[in-house]
């Protein structure tokens, strides 16, 4: 009797770790499938936005909009297709295709700022990662009227754009002494995340400007008034807002995609 109830126990006992190896066994699978996954998540995401030349950006989104929170490096087109690159002012200056320069011919230039690229460039199909595309003049106002309307005015109001220390990053910029400005308590910067930086520009007749003081960045938007021109945004250290204008088409700016 004892031996048969000794060997019931032990048969339940065998059964029951074996029972509990198999549970064990198959939550290590699940739990190995699920890092799996996820591991592949983060993969997949930080590729999200990522160059025909390889780089690959963060991003952010503000609103309904999700922006490059970085400038454009890329030296190809999406179909692989190389970008004119040249250093020469008159080369520049003569170009009516796109084109790509670092800021005072400098590498050290792309890591910081990125490139600045011609409009040309910009209206050729595939200068934006797959995905993404050059925001519009419309595209970058609804980013401003959403910051605005949301509490990202540097003194809290809702009326006005006074958003440029909500979109500029925390360092970089020349130091202003006017309130409210990029420069002026520059720790309080890039509430938005956007991180917009002062890569300056480089002008129709071939010569760098601005780098620490402006930021440029390109719309798609063609001046129908001048079709020697475009729209463009631009940032200072010492001004509140996020400034529009436009300027002639081979000039070199900034440039930051939206997703499609």
């Amino acid at each position: 009797m004892i031996r048969s109830v000794l060997s019931v126990t032990i048969s339940h006992t065998i059964k029951r770790s074996a029972s509990l190896l198999l549970k064990a066994g198959l939550c290590l699978l699940l739990a190995g499938f699920l890092l799996t996954a996820c591991k592949g998540d983060e993969e997949e995401s930080k590729e999200v936005c990522k160059d025909a030349s390889g780089y690959v950006y963060q991003t952010v989104t503000i609103g309904d909009q999700e922006w490059m929170a970085e400038n454009l490096r890329t030296t190809s087109y999406s179909n692989g297709t190389a970008i004119t690159s040249t250093t020469s002012a008159s080369s520049w200056t003569a170009l009516s295709t796109g084109a790509c320069c670092n800021y005072n011919s400098s590498l050290d230039s792309v890591e910081i700022y990125g490139r600045l690229y011609n409009w040309y460039a910009v209206k050729t199909a595939g200068l934006c990662p797959s995905g993404w595309h050059i925001p519009s003049r419309n595209e970058w106002t609804v980013l401003v009227e959403y910051l605005i309307a949301n509490g990202y005015n540097y003194d809290g109001s809702a009326s006005e754009d006074k958003t440029a220390k909500s979109l500029a990053t925390t360092s970089g910029w020349t130091l202003s002494v006017i309130e409210g400005t990029i420069g002026y308590e520059i720790s309080l910067n890039n509430s938005s995340g956007f991180t917009a930086l002062p890569g300056g520009g480089r002008g129709s007749t071939g010569a760098y400007f601005d780098a620490g003081e402006y930021g440029y960045w390109w719309t798609s938007t063609e001046n129908t008034e001048n079709t020697d021109e475009a729209y463009f945004r631009v940032l200072s250290s010492s001004w509140t807002d996020f400034y529009e204008d436009t300027c002639d088409k081979n000039a070199g700016f900034s440039v930051r995609c939206v997703k499609d």
